[in-house]
């Protein structure tokens, strides 16, 4: 691998290969054909959303009269778990593993947004879709950062500290990549729903309930993604941390609360398998999974982020997105019906 984006001695470890995943599922496919059984929904995730959503909504209204040292305490020791569950949750929905019909899956993904208060479902499913097709291309795969934050944010503990703590703007700073290629959109209908339904959410939790109650789901929203030891799975997932792997699953407790989330191998290889069946994948493959290099702690990866002067945002793989097309493609059935995408050859 080579270095891009080079400046000052850093940059992205660049890759003349396409992304790993497609090639090796071709493989498990082939060999354990069984696997089939293990694609498609699970409905049941509704259930799990509504009881998400209801927590965080319910713990919001107790806390609406609390100190502010109290709301930041219970944000960070509970609404922070709560909230990334939503994240969690909405992912699935993003995939479209939850209902058959899409409009479905966008409907319970946006309800299930609410805690989080900024609109962010309908833009993530955009660009979450495109990460998978697209695993490593600047313009085109927003998980990656870009070359202007990494240089601010350097390899020092306060950058990294700072980048957590402002963690949703440099996500939001870098979809804006995609209206410079030209090659993806965000705006849409749903994505108009999406703003509404928030503004219309914020302003009635805004005008009925006091200040506490905001500021809780507030503070729970940055925690679940940044100065936490939830903010690790944005490392765990594709920092590399091991030469020659650019995607790690993380194997810890936390993959009970967060819907397996941690298993970021197996879902990029298979995304059409839901969230309640990718244990039993990891289980029917060991020799694959197990013998790539994974995490058990999100906590110690956050501390060795944060402390690790080798760990930065360069330290990610890169390459020209169309490398990922140009290689056989996963045969139509592999795929359930409604996440096959024609257009993309259904690498979404």
């Amino acid at each position: 691998m080579r270095k891009v984006e080079a400046t000052a001695g850093q940059g992205f470890l660049e890759s003349d290969l396409p992304e790993p995943h497609r090639s090796r599922a071709l493989g498990i496919i082939r060999r354990h054909p069984e696997l089939r059984e293990l694609f498609g929904r699970n409905p049941a995730t509704v259930l799990l959303a509504l009881a998400a959503v209801a927590f965080q909504l319910g713990a919001a209204y107790l806390m609406r009269d609390a100190a502010w040292w109290q709301i930041l305490l219970l944000s960070w020791c509970v609404g922070a778990f709560a909230t990334h569950a939503t994240f969690c949750l909405y992912h699935e929905c993003a995939h479209q593993l939850v209902f058959r019909r899409k409009w479905a899956n966008d409907l319970l993904g946006i309800f299930t947004n609410l805690p989080q208060l900024l609109p962010s479902y309908a833009a993530f499913r955009v660009y979450h879709l495109k990460h998978h097709q697209y695993q490593g291309d600047p313009d085109l795969d927003a998980d990656l950062a870009s070359g202007w934050e990494a240089r601010l944010i350097g390899h020092s503990t306060a950058g990294k500290v700072l980048w957590e703590i402002f963690f949703p703007f440099f996500q939001v700073a870098r979809t804006f990549r995609f209206s410079r290629s030209g090659r993806i959109s965000l705006w849409s209908g749903w994505l108009a729903l999406n703003i509404a339904v928030q503004v219309a959410f914020v302003a009635g939790l805004l005008l009925f309930l006091p200040k506490g109650a905001f500021f809780y789901l507030l503070a729970s929203f940055f925690f679940s993604v940044g100065l936490h030891p939830l903010g690790a799975r944005w490392v765990q997932e594709h920092f590399v941390v091991e030469e020659g792997h650019e995607t790690y699953s993380y194997y810890g407790p936390g993959n009970r609360i967060a819907m397996n989330i941690g298993y970021h191998n197996e879902h990029h290889d298979f995304p059409f398998v839901p969230w309640s069946r990718l244990p039993r994948l990891k289980a029917t493959v060991p020799e694959v999974y197990d013998a790539l290099p994974s995490h058990r702690s999100w906590s110690r990866l956050w501390l060795r982020f944060l402390t690790d002067p080798k760990l930065s945002l360069f330290s990610r793989v890169a390459r020209d997105g169309r490398l990922n097309l140009k290689r056989e493609p996963l045969p139509k059935a592999l795929y359930a019906p409604a996440t096959f995408d024609e257009k993309t050859e259904g690498a979404v």
